[in-house]
């Protein structure tokens, strides 16, 4: 019996749809309704008290929350916008016009994190600044000693996804903190498709930092990413993407910076606190359930949708091996951008990524029957040719 079907109810897009696009957007909890409520009536009923009265500190309340899903101790964690910002906010720690100025990261790193470092790493070149990406042999994993071997005395920063958005490959995060640590390197961990789904403690890890976002696994909607900051650097790093948030007392209104020595020191201006009430329902349900379990059903059902593909002859582009594979598994098969089309005006949801395919991301709501009518529906469109309409719309020729 799966106990965590007992969930179902809690989410309403369910009654209608096949949701089966968590590793893109997480499905909404029915709590997030009441919790948005409590936003509004708050905001109505105590007006500016309510800063005093909670609002000013849910970055770091919140965070406590996202924290016990990551394995960070409490006060590590604090809320921001997206990883964009939490990158930009990391990477303003540091000086690029130094020796130590070189960036490593996969080649299969998601494109935003890519242009953060880009874009800074383009500014400092005439410093020596520069960004080695390692490259994927396959287009599905990342070997782990092509990253050791490009990380040396010269890295500052090396910022990887913990499990590839494209492929679902989970990274060995262990042995690439443990060779950046041994030159004198920090690694950002961008955990924003493994948290939720993948169990990873940040403090066994000993990554420096980590970032993600609540829209997917994490079932928080969009607007509340979050940084994770290692407790001993939260009074030694001086973040230059700062504001009044990050002061020791920010309400005196100083004319100049005096950083706070905790982990407020990494916010920056006023925080978003509409969304921080949306994201509460979907961490307390994670925490509730546990990622060990979430895991464990997650494993099962990704091998599943293996299978299915392999009967099918589909190529499969994520790891076979359960231990390698994040939360969502990938099918290459013909025509799949207009397939997906099909499968959202049938209320099947799932996505196309170009030079990956179809992916699939069950969560732990989803019955073991939603998995296999996903691949008879494809199956199915691929047999009619139900997908044609779309090559013509768009002028294709078939």
């Amino acid at each position: 019996m799966d106990e965590l079907l007992s969930y179902r109810s809690q989410f309403p897009i369910l009654e209608k749809s096949l949701y089966l696009i968590n590793h893109s957007l997480g499905a909404m909890p029915k709590a997030t309704y009441d919790r948005m409520h409590d936003y509004a009536e708050t905001w109505a009923t105590r007006g500016i008290r309510a800063w005093a009265e909670g609002w000013w500190e849910m970055p770091l309340t919140v965070g406590d929350k996202l924290a016990r899903i990551i394995g960070a101790d409490p006060g590590t964690v604090v809320m921001h916008q997206n990883v964009s910002v939490c990158q930009a906010i990391i990477l303003s720690c540091f000086d690029l016009s130094q020796r130590r100025n070189k960036i490593v990261y996969e080649a299969m790193n998601f494109p935003s994190v890519m242009y953060v470092y880009e874009a800074h790493a383009k500014a400092a070149q005439s410093y020596g600044s520069r960004i080695v990406t390692v490259p994927s042999e396959d287009g599905i994993t990342i070997d782990t000693q092509r990253m050791l071997d490009a990380i040396d005395e010269e890295t500052l920063l090396v910022p990887i996804s913990h499990v590839l958005f494209k492929s679902a490959y989970i990274q060995d995060a262990k042995a690439i903190v443990e060779k950046a640590h041994a030159v004198g390197a920090m690694v950002v961990l961008d955990a924003y498709q493994s948290a939720g789904t993948v169990p990873f403690s940040v403090r066994e890890l000993g990554v420096d930092f980590a970032t993600g976002g609540s829209v997917k696994w994490l079932l928080g909607g969009p607007g509340a990413g979050y940084l994770y900051v290692r407790p001993d650097l939260q009074t030694k790093l001086q973040p230059k993407v700062t504001g009044w948030a990050a002061h020791r007392a920010p309400f005196a209104f100083a004319p100049e910076m005096d950083y706070a020595d905790d982990i407020h020191r990494f916010m920056h201006g006023s925080p978003a606190i509409p969304t921080m009430y949306a994201a509460e329902s979907g961490y307390d349900l994670i925490n509730e359930i546990g990622v060990e379990r979430i895991r464990e059903k997650s494993v099962r059902q990704t091998s599943r949708l293996i299978e299915l593909a392999d009967e099918q002859g589909w190529r499969v582009n994520s790891p076979r091996k359960a231990e390698q594979r994040g939360g969502s598994v990938i099918f290459d098969v013909p025509h799949a951008g207009e397939i997906v089309r099909e499968l959202a005006a049938r209320d099947v949801l799932v996505d196309f990524r170009p030079g990956a395919g179809i992916r699939i991301g069950p969560h732990f709501f989803n019955s073991d029957e939603e998995i296999e009518a996903v691949v008879a529906e494809i199956k199915n469109i691929l047999e009619t040719k139900a997908y044609e309409k779309y090559l013509a719309a768009s002028g294709a020729k078939f």
